[in-house]
């Protein structure tokens, strides 16, 4: 019995992405591996219908915190002052990037799960003092979807530039690409794309590879990615094999009917699974919602600990995760990412209702 990972990634593979992955052997130098690096390249892109004349997508190796940072290494000017939303432990890491970085950096902090106060962020914005602000999409450590929309409206008003981590997003939620303030974002392979861990990736708008930033890392500068692989070309070894993946992954993802039609299916799977959770007593962390279409978190309810429901969902061959921080004896998340067969929730459900049972009275 194979796992099925419920995880906000890596994700549950289909049959024809594990065998891109390890279909053949390429060298990362010849013809053949570079018509497949350019396909995914145009192919995210494709995603969200972006002109090739406007946006650049940027792969590089690494997890979706290496495409944060490469992000804002890059993209950021010298003089960049960063406004960075926090409500999440994802929201805190982008704060620390600025800081190893030492850009220029000040935070709007909210308690975990929290919904970014917006009255205050315009405030802050009408300070006049931030070039950019940087935000989560999905931050999933509670699961909560931010309103990216909303945040890059007050950024247009304001003339601010707006960086989002979308690595929990990308692929399966609205991506406010149509407003000017988007000047990029960070994803990853291995989550609503269901592609393998180990590629990561960068849409930014292609002027910003051409303003002047400095360089202030070596391996994770996009400058020098997007100018050898707009030539057929790779500065450093690249991820070979989740290249592959990814390309069979996005071919799936276009079959499918895109990332609305992967929206409505995470969501119809998200849904059954409330349904079933609230008939065995179990409540959502969060208001309804509020939640994004890709993870739901949960409360443990009174006499359970998260080992023990960890334990009996991985017994049946289930993987969910636990809450995060000085949230683990509070919650736990599960993810409806990756390919999930109705089959897989019909389990699922009973291995639910296994786990939370009432225990038999000694009495």
């Amino acid at each position: 019995m194979k796992n099925i990972l419920l995880n906000p990634g890596p994700v549950s593979l289909s049959d024809g992405v594990r065998a891109a992955a390890v279909r053949e052997d390429f060298c990362h130098r010849e013809p053949e591996f570079f018509g497949i690096q350019t396909r995914v390249l145009d192919g995210l892109r494709a995603v969200y219908d972006l002109p090739a004349d406007e946006w650049r997508a940027v792969t590089l190796g690494g997890s979706g915190t290496a495409a944060l940072e490469a992000m804002m290494a890059s993209l950021l000017p010298a003089d960049a002052r960063v406004l960075v939303v926090e409500n999440g432990v994802y929201g805190e890491r982008i704060r620390r990037v600025l800081d190893v970085h030492r850009i220029e950096a000040e935070s709007l902090s909210h308690a975990w799960g929290e919904a970014p106060d917006l009255e205050a962020l315009q405030q802050r914005l009408a300070e006049d003092r931030f070039s950019h602000l940087a935000m989560v999409h999905h931050e999933t450590t509670t699961g909560r979807l931010n309103p990216v929309h909303a945040v890059a409206a007050l950024c247009e008003r304001y003339g601010v530039g707006l960086m989002l981590d979308t690595v929990s997003s990308f692929g399966a939620e609205s991506i406010p690409f149509q407003s000017p303030a988007l000047e990029a974002c960070a994803g990853t392979a291995n989550k609503c794309l269901h592609g393998i861990p180990g590629l990561a990736f960068v849409l930014c708008r292609a002027d910003s590879l051409r303003n002047g930033a400095p360089q202030r890392t070596l391996y994770l500068h996009l400058p020098d990615w997007a100018a050898k692989q707009q030539h057929n070309s790779t500065p450093y070894t690249p991820a070979v094999n989740s290249c592959l993946a990814l390309d069979q992954a996005l071919t799936e993802l276009d079959e499918q009917g895109g990332w609305p039609a992967r929206r409505e299916r995470y969501l119809a799977l998200a849904e059954r699974l409330r349904r079933t959770l609230k008939e065995l007593g179990i409540d959502p962390w969060l208001p309804e919602g509020e939640s994004s279409c890709v993870l739901r978190s949960y409360r443990l309810p009174a006499g359970f600990d998260y080992a023990r429901v960890h334990g009996g969902l991985k017994a049946a061959g289930f993987i969910i995760y636990e809450g995060q921080g000085g949230l683990a004896s509070e919650m736990f998340r599960v993810s409806t990412m990756g390919a999930i067969t109705d089959s897989d929730m019909d389990r699922l459900e009973a291995a639910f209702a296994k786990v939370f049972a009432p225990v038999p009275s000694t009495a």
